[in-house]
């Protein structure tokens, strides 16, 4: 079953399926129907897809629906259990030669497991997580770290070009993953620094807005200390990038790290406030309330 509304697309145009319709991928396939492929949405909460079909998409609540004739299967969902399981759901219906642009985060082993799926499927596995969050993708101004054959960039290209600003080709498929990693570290850490700063600025009796004045311009300052910084201290915490979200990739950070013989580090400790934020309810709210965790005074 599908809801959809007619459109014009240009002549050649691969098909595309969008499997996962939250936070990232809802932004993505609205801006590959603005380029004018042809697209398929489909998510596992049908309601979450459904606003999509206002703006002329497809969407389409059968996944064996939804997949079937793509040229090129998009997975944005949260975790590799959730990619393996939706395209081992949809079996048959996907045609072996069917690229999969598998965009979600899911770490060195988890996509190690999704390219033996791949292979064992006869899909052509392009791993090319994402940089960025709602806004960007909405915006289409994602940065795609894509890694996977040379044969199959052509038809990828339209993909990519209507989904981000960037797209770096960093190998075979597994390099995405692995840089996505390393960027992911760096900005988990950010967050939790600047949390702690803040927290400091406060316990000192110190207005904590100087310290974002203080860096700003300098060689210690990037807007996204500006952002999350401006975004702690206002209590708007309305998720671009999810706590929950944060708190599995700081997982497969520390794990990624372990396997390459490397200590947690920063990120293992960031990941512990991450999972007290999670564990008191603010899961759901963007990363940078983990700023409730940190500038918390513990009972006297």
């Amino acid at each position: 079953m599908s809801e959809t509304a007619t459109s014009t697309t240009p002549a050649g145009s691969p098909a595309v399926t969008v499997l996962g319709t939250g936070t990232m991928g809802a932004g993505m396939a609205r801006n590959l129907h603005a380029a004018g492929l042809p697209v398929r949405a489909w998510n596992r909460t049908p309601e979450r897809a459904r606003p999509l079909a206002d703006a002329g998409i497809e969407v389409v609540t059968d996944l064996a629906d939804a997949v079937r004739g793509a040229d090129v299967l998009v997975t944005m969902l949260f975790d590799a259990d959730s990619v393996a399981a939706t395209i081992e759901a949809a079996g048959d219906a996907i045609a072996p030669g069917t690229v999969w642009l598998q965009t979600s985060t899911v770490g060195v082993a988890g996509c190690d497991r999704l390219a033996r799926l791949a292979a064992e499927r006869g899909l052509v596995l392009v791993d090319a997580p994402v940089l960025g969050t709602k806004g960007p993708a909405e915006q289409g101004t994602l940065v795609v770290l894509a890694s996977g054959p040379d044969g199959v960039r052509a038809v990828c290209t339209p993909v990519l070009e209507a989904i981000g600003a960037r797209t770096l080709w960093v190998g075979a498929a597994g390099a995405g993953s692995r840089l996505k990693l390393v960027a992911n570290a760096w900005v988990i850490t950010v967050v939790e620094g600047i949390a702690e700063s803040l927290a400091l600025a406060q316990g000192l009796g110190i207005d904590p807005r100087l310290f974002l004045e203080a860096v700003r311009g300098g060689a210690m300052d990037a807007p996204y200390v500006q952002l999350k910084g401006s975004t702690m201290l206002e209590g708007d915490f309305g998720p671009a990038f999810s706590l929950d979200g944060a708190l599995k990739d700081a997982g497969l950070v520390v794990e990624a790290a372990a396997s390459a013989g490397l200590p947690p580090g920063l990120v293992g400790a960031a990941r512990e406030r991450l999972a007290q934020a999670a564990a008191a309810g603010h899961g759901q709210e963007d990363l940078s309330a983990v700023f409730r965790v940190v500038a918390a005074r513990p009972p006297e």
